[in-house]
């Protein structure tokens, strides 16, 4: 997968299913992606976080690019989560792990994102291994699927499992051919408590499920609600 900010509840489920998650982070950036932004609630409507970059582009791979260096942006992200979420149960230890990920020292895109990715990890206490694509495997002239076959092959492992969007791209058949069996992970949608709501907004970002749930009931509950096809 590639590295995105803050990701939501289905992203941390994958890593919790799996035994290495590999952060995809040497393909090319999308613009108005989610590798560096994602939704919180203000006042019971959806507003985006977004990480300020310098000179993304979609010719540049993720971990090509940087982060803006300036204060001001952090600040004004921490105002704006302090503002939605000061009466939210689980402020003070969820805004704490927020602030250690937001105040990473470097400006790396990919060192950034895959630091808030072991953050989230070691919250949820999860035992899966992290691997950088751009650390361990050299085959970035193979293209899409085959990348990921190779990818799995390499690792030794004979599953692969992708988010419920790669039916629109990979095939079962097609893994199975290498004696890969692919399968994808669905989350099922289940309502929590959340602030100003009349109805629940799903899929905001991981930090909406953590400010609002005790980290034992979401690693018990949360985490397992998802379909595996």
């Amino acid at each position: 997968m590639q590295p995105y900010f803050l990701p939501y509840l289905g992203y941390i489920q994958l890593m919790n299913l799996v035994d290495n998650f590999v952060i995809y982070d040497d393909v090319s950036y999308i613009n108005r992606g989610w590798v560096n932004r994602n939704y919180i609630l203000v006042n019971g409507q959806k507003k985006l976080l977004t990480v300020p970059l310098k000179e993304a582009s979609q010719n540049k791979r993720i971990n090509e690019i940087y982060i803006a260096n300036d204060q001001k942006w952090v600040d004004k992200q921490k105002r704006t989560i302090e503002m939605a979420y000061k009466k939210a149960p689980y402020f003070y230890e969820v805004f704490d792990l927020y602030s250690r990920i937001i105040d990473f020292e470097g400006d790396n895109l990919s060192a950034f994102l895959t630091n808030q990715l072991e953050c989230l990890k070691n919250y949820f206490d999860l035992n899966t291994k992290l691997v950088l694509s751009s650390e361990s495997f050299s085959n970035q002239e193979l293209k899409k699927g085959d990348r990921l076959m190779d990818i799995c092959l390499q690792m030794q492992q004979s599953e692969y499992i992708n988010p419920i969007g790669g039916t629109e791209i990979y095939t079962k058949e097609q893994f199975s051919e290498r004696n890969i069996e692919l399968r994808f992970l669905e989350m099922r949608v289940q309502p929590y408590p959340q602030i100003k709501t009349e109805s629940f907004v799903p899929y905001l970002s991981i930090l909406d499920v953590m400010m609002m749930n005790p980290k034992e009931f979401i690693v018990a509950n949360l985490l397992e609600q998802f379909n595996l096809k």
